[in-house]
């Protein structure tokens, strides 16, 4: 699975301003909700759920809130770079400013977790985060998550 196959160019925001976590995912299920058709509320109660299970505060500053969805057909992806980090109860205690959100269908059991992997082994290499940190634009962003991908990087 290659990232291109999860994020457009309409699923990368650039300097999203949230002040808490709860606002954060707000944030990110509203947007997630206009290019996927799901209710921004369904998408938010999911995801509210899924961080009382265990904060998907990744480390390093990174988030990769993940939910299923029986109305969805496919995997979508969508990327965050925050204004300001915001506190996510992550592993580490670092505040989080870059966050992918994952949406996969109910029964994408290998796919959600190929997709998880493939995010999570990319926004684990600080050097890459810290490329993603300096661009200077959405598609700056985009060019830098869908550039061809490192061996390591694979699946």
């Amino acid at each position: 699975m290659n990232v291109k196959d999860l994020i457009t160019p309409d699923s990368i925001v650039d300097g999203i301003h949230a002040f808490n976590k709860k606002q954060l995912l707000q944030e990110v299920s509203n947007h997630a909700a206009n290019l996927t058709g799901l209710d921004a509320h369904c998408i938010l109660e999911r995801l509210i759920q899924r961080e009382k299970l265990s904060s998907t505060g990744f480390g390093e500053g990174v988030a990769i809130p993940h939910v299923r969805s029986e109305k969805l057909d496919r995997t979508y992806g969508f990327f965050f770079r925050l204004r300001r980090p915001v506190d996510f109860d992550a592993i580490d205690d670092q505040a989080v400013d870059l966050v992918f959100l994952l949406l996969t269908p109910e029964g994408a059991g290998a796919d959600h977790l190929q997709a998880f992997s493939r995010v999570s082994r990319m926004l684990g290499d600080k050097a890459l985060c810290d490329k993603i940190r300096g661009c200077n634009s959405e598609d700056a962003v985009y060019a830098v998550l869908t550039e061809e991908i490192p061996e390591r990087f694979a699946a």
